[in-house]
């Protein structure tokens, strides 16, 4: 199980470079669906494990004046809300050390993985995701390897060649080390705690 975990971890490194791209700004994300669940029950705590502790005054704060203006009509509830989705999702980011680029519409195009992570955990499977890291992970080591392979027939004579076959090779291990470290580490430097 442990080899199991650093696969995920290690393609996980490859498949999200940016530590940025998340779907938790979404509006169909676990953030906001934890905003409308506490607005909807009344229950804060459903957000707090979102930010850091240092923000829940402000969160606290935020969503006690939420609740009193969504009982003034739909319109102010619809506002409310998308601005108590906002500054959530916003701190939530901040501490993730991300930027808040605003909220992202439901139903975008998150790649394979990140659906398939949600999945894993709502169904207690790692199958299919397990497949798809794996397959994500051969292909990207095999198909850099036999780029290495294949410019490695350059003659001595020709620079502009074995500068080709450089390249590759530095993507190569660059690439292989990258999974390795990130392996090693467990993925501590993804995403900082809140």
């Amino acid at each position: 199980m442990k080899k199991i975990a650093l696969v995920i971890v290690a393609v996980a490194t490859l498949v999200w470079p940016n530590p940025s791209f998340a779907h938790c700004d979404g509006l169909d994300g676990p953030v906001v669906k934890a905003a409308q669940r506490a607005l909807e029950s009344g229950e804060l705590n459903f957000v707090l494990i979102w930010v850091a502790q240092s923000d829940e005054a402000e969160i606290k704060s935020l969503f006690e004046k939420t609740l009193a203006v969504r009982q003034l009509n739909a319109q102010a509830r619809e506002l409310a809300d998308m601005y108590f989705f906002e500054t959530l999702v916003r701190i939530h980011r901040a501490g993730e050390g991300a930027p808040y680029t605003g909220l992202k519409p439901a139903g975008r195009d998150l790649g394979p993985a990140i659906p398939a992570a949600d999945k894993a955990l709502e169904t207690r499977s790692l199958e299919e995701l397990l497949s798809i890291l794996t397959e994500t992970m051969t292909r990207g080591v095999t198909d850099r390897f036999k780029e290495v392979v294949a410019k490695d027939n350059f003659s001595s004579d020709d620079i502009e060649g074995g500068r080709r076959y450089v390249k590759a090779y530095v993507e190569f291990l660059d690439y292989v080390e990258t999974l390795y470290d990130t392996a090693g580490n467990r993925g501590e430097t993804l995403h900082p705690e809140p």
